[in-house]
């Protein structure tokens, strides 16, 4: 059952997406808040599997800060970023906080369905639209010829740990994927972040994204 906590400061939307949620079999909405500081209270107390936030709620903390603080304090809590704002500097600021997934407010209920699915199975979920222009970003950075040899550092076992990690799988499930041992998927997965200049798994999954490495639903 994926246990979902609702962050929003309308009530009425709330209130829409709990009636919908619910509806599911595999689904269950155990709480909900109108603000960052209420959530992070909600969150320790309930430990969702998924937290649907909102960015922009003005009469308390908002979205962004959150993500940020809850992904702290409840790493194993999937985020997914449920806003109005169709813009890549706000998908790129969410998935730096630690968000898990980012989809748009008018998006269908099946996508939310499926984003929501899919972030709490431990994988990425991003809208189209933004995964689009993101890929059409890189692209024109490459036309201008900015420096990608970085990635062709990389071996193809890399390159496959790489795409496999971005997309939220664990070092278990990597190595079942290519038949390897947990201990050289680590190996694999230390030598990307030092040959990519990576950080973090922020980091990681945003150089996927623009690698085109991540295949969304």
């Amino acid at each position: 059952m994926i246990t979902i906590l609702i962050v929003d400061d309308h009530a009425m939307l709330r209130s829409g997406l709990s009636m919908l949620l619910d509806a599911r079999p595999d689904m269950r909405v155990i709480g909900e808040a109108a603000e960052g500081g209420e959530a992070l209270l909600k969150a320790a107390d309930l430990r969702p599997s998924v937290v649907l936030m909102d960015l922009s709620m003005p009469q308390g903390k908002d979205g962004m800060t959150t993500t940020a603080e809850l992904k702290k304090q409840m790493p194993e809590v999937a985020v997914l970023v449920l806003t109005m704002h169709d813009d890549e500097e706000y998908l790129l600021q969410s998935i730096r906080a630690g968000a898990s997934g980012y989809i748009l407010k008018s998006a269908p209920h099946d996508e939310l369905l499926t984003a929501i699915r899919t972030v709490s199975s431990g994988q990425a979920y991003l809208n189209p639209s933004a995964t689009k222009r993101l890929m059409s970003e890189y692209t024109e950075r490459v036309r201008h010829g900015e420096n990608t040899d970085l990635y062709e550092t990389l071996s193809e076992r890399e390159k496959e740990t790489l795409a496999w990690t971005a997309k939220g799988y664990s070092n278990k499930e990597i190595a079942e994927q290519l038949c390897i041992s947990v201990k050289t998927v680590e190996t694999h997965k230390s030598n990307v972040m030092e040959k990519l200049n990576l950080k973090s798994r922020p980091e990681l999954i945003k150089y996927a994204l623009k690698k085109g490495l991540l295949q969304f639903e």
